[in-house]
């Protein structure tokens, strides 16, 4: 295996990897946009900023749960490259709509505005669920085994990095004109655009397929011919538990900087981004670890360590003092603060941790099954983990209804990481890397 940083100079991977960064960035630098306009500009109140947060999740969502089973046929029937060019094309489209949005609010037509940007939301998720079988799919037919852990972690740790370029900027742009904001994400989307023609060729492999576009029969049948298969159903199981688990704090996050660390968008987004990066430097830290070999030897351990970062997450927000009452802290008064360095050095052990459990997983699906059946495999997975994701947004809605605030849903989130152990523990007793390699 070369080292993984070096597969970046490879044209089979290294335009793939610019185009799934910038989609990932641009997508977050709207979404996050979005999210801090409506929470320090629209809304006055925890649980309604909660509740909009989880609305505009399960947007996202949403067609993860109908259409992976149909993205999955195409990306493992068609040619993935000429695949990739529509959905970038789709995405400039998907950013006009959303920049409508934000500008309708910002002249006041605040209810146009937000509609307009929760339906580009939704077609974020659409064009995320048509992309994402492809970028793991695709890895197996550009890359050698050996390199395949490595990309998939490399496309991981670009994903995160994304976000936190995206989530910074999105902090930064809140305080200039809005117009800095539509320019932003309509040149990112053009730029993702030339990106995407670059991808090489990767042509169907193995005999062809006759597409169910009934998006239940198609799903169910899906995960009935992935499902089956032990390994494949632990990898999914514990994946699905990770981005509920991630669901519940990409929707608490916002209002948890805002009501209880008393801090402004730029720290948000500071926060946010911290998150991502150290997701991302956990994922390469595990490719490290393992080196190469497709193993999930240590998932149980960096989820449960994973878990104990979020309980200590929760105690240190309740020992956070706020600020004056109507006032919100700024970056430089936020990291004046004693207890803000512990904060942010906390949530980054949080993401490492997250990051080290979930890269082998995905390594898992892809290299456990025929080439001709990875895109299935992975928008299998997707499938369920929307379901999975769309359990946690509600649970959210429900809890948040019960007047349970977000320093105490850390618990459950620390909760959910033991229940992740457990089957991820499960997962390397089934099927160590030689075995699985072997598929």
């Amino acid at each position: 295996m070369i080292n993984a940083l070096g597969l970046l100079k490879r044209r089979r991977f290294l335009p793939l990897f610019v185009t799934q960064f910038l989609g990932a960035f641009n997508d977050n630098l709207f979404k996050t946009s979005m999210v801090l306009f409506a929470t320090y500009a629209i809304f006055n109140d925890a649980g309604a900023e909660a509740n909009f947060n989880a609305l505009a999740t399960g947007l996202a969502i949403l067609p993860f749960f109908l259409l992976s089973a149909l993205s999955g046929q195409l990306a493992d029937s068609h040619d993935k490259a000429a695949i990739i060019r529509l959905v970038k094309t789709a995405e400039i489209g998907i950013m006009l709509v959303g920049s409508a949005g934000l500008l309708a609010a910002k002249i006041g037509h605040v209810h146009l505005g937000l509609g307009l940007m929760l339906f580009a939301v939704l077609l974020l998720g659409t064009h995320s669920t048509f992309f994402g079988p492809i970028k793991y799919a695709i890895l197996p037919q550009h890359l050698p085994p050996g390199d395949v852990l490595g990309g998939t972690g490399l496309v991981e740790a670009g994903t995160y990095l994304a976000i936190l370029l995206g989530t910074v900027a999105a902090g930064f742009l809140a305080k200039l004109p809005y117009w800095w904001t539509i320019g932003a994400v309509l040149g990112f989307a053009v730029i993702g655009w030339f990106a995407g023609r670059q991808v090489p060729p990767a042509p169907r492999e193995g005999p062809p397929l006759t597409l169910n576009y009934n998006p239940f029969t198609s799903s169910w049948r899906l995960i009935s011919a992935t499902m089956h298969i032990p390994r494949l159903f632990l990898s999914i199981c514990a994946i699905s538990f990770f981005w509920t688990i991630a669901t519940v704090l990409i929707i608490i996050f916002p209002p948890l900087v805002k009501n209880v660390l008393t801090a402004d968008e730029q720290v948000a987004s500071v926060a946010i981004a911290v998150f991502s990066v150290g997701v991302a430097i956990g994922s390469v830290v595990i490719n490290t670890m393992l080196k190469g070999r497709i193993s999930a030897r240590y998932s149980p351990a960096s989820v449960v360590a994973m878990g104990g970062f979020v309980a200590l997450f929760s105690f240190l927000s309740r020992g956070w003092t706020a600020a004056p009452a109507g006032q919100l802290y700024g970056f430089a008064s936020f990291v004046a603060q004693p207890g803000a360095i512990p904060v942010l050095l906390t949530l980054l052990a949080i993401a490492v941790t997250g990051g080290m459990f979930v890269v082998p997983l995905y390594a898992f699906l892809t290299t456990t099954v025929e080439k001709d059946q990875t895109a299935r495999t992975v928008a299998a997975n997707n499938v369920v983990n929307a379901g999975a994701m769309t359990i946690g947004s509600v649970a959210v809605l429900g809890i948040t209804g019960l007047g349970v605030g977000p320093e105490d849903m850390l618990f459950l989130v620390a909760a959910m990481c033991l229940v992740s152990a457990w089957i991820a523990r499960r997962l390397h007793a089934a099927c160590d890397s030689e075995t699985c390699a072997s598929g």
